[in-house]
């Protein structure tokens, strides 16, 4: 073999091996690349951070009904920024109410009261006594669903609005106007209705706090719907007039 022969055998050994060195080093950082974010892993967990941890409560059993009541609560109130909950301790419980499930004892059935977000702040289990009819037992809610005041949380500074359901917590109904803080309440057995004491924002001030705003609403507890005030304020008018300053 000539010289010449064996300098250029030479010469295309050396280019093929700076080609494939080449283009090994170019297979090595494009693997680098594809690598690059195993080394730092989005954190899976985080995606449920929004989703805030609960409790149940203690089991509520009424011996007149075929279903228990569990509590949904949360287990640390401070960590919801979007709830204040320095509620009137009157009413607080142990633990805050945000729903209400219904358990069916010998069905194994399961259903919500509420389907949006809310403060269930009382409930109570009311009972209509009639010597011609047999008893009636209902549940009346107190329930914050709206930020009435606009301070992006809901406390007892929003409307406190009543609703009744069954005792499956089925056929629920608002029973109270919206923007209206309920009070308390009276039952009147012989007419199967309920008298509810409220206070209204009737200067659109985002406040509760006026005294000359109380007025009672009458429900039909036949057929349930948000009741009427029962002082007009043409009554109410008539009233101020009279009373001695």
């Amino acid at each position: 073999m000539k010289i010449y022969d064996i300098q250029k055998t030479i010469t295309v050994i050396t280019l093929t091996l700076l080609t494939v060195s080449c283009e090994a080093r170019e297979n090595e950082t494009t693997a680098n690349s594809v690598k690059q974010p195993v080394n730092n892993p989005v954190n899976v967990n985080n995606i449920f951070n929004n989703s805030p941890n609960i409790t149940y409560g203690d089991l509520i059993i009424q011996k007149s009904s075929d279903y228990i009541m569990i509590p949904v609560n949360l287990p640390d109130q401070e960590q919801d920024a979007n709830l204040d909950l320095n509620l009137s301790r009157s009413y607080e419980r142990d633990k805050k109410t945000y729903n209400m499930i219904f358990y069916h004892q010998k069905t194994g059935e399961t259903q919500l009261l509420l389907d949006k977000k809310a403060i269930i702040k009382d409930y109570k289990l009311l009972e209509i006594k009639s010597k011609d009819k047999p008893n009636k037992e209902f549940w009346l809610f107190q329930i914050i669903d709206k930020d009435t005041n606009k301070d992006q949380k809901l406390n007892n500074q929003d409307a406190v609005i009543g609703y009744i359901s069954d005792l499956s917590g089925k056929n629920f109904k608002q029973i109270t106007p919206d923007n209206t803080q309920l009070i308390n309440w009276v039952i009147l057995p012989s007419e199967n209705a309920i008298l509810l004491k409220i206070i209204k924002d009737s200067n659109q001030d985002l406040k509760f706090t006026d005294p000359d705003n109380t007025n009672f609403v009458r429900v039909n507890l036949e057929k349930p719907e948000i009741g009427k005030e029962i002082i007009p304020n043409e009554l109410e008018s008539k009233i101020k007039s009279y009373v001695i300053k």
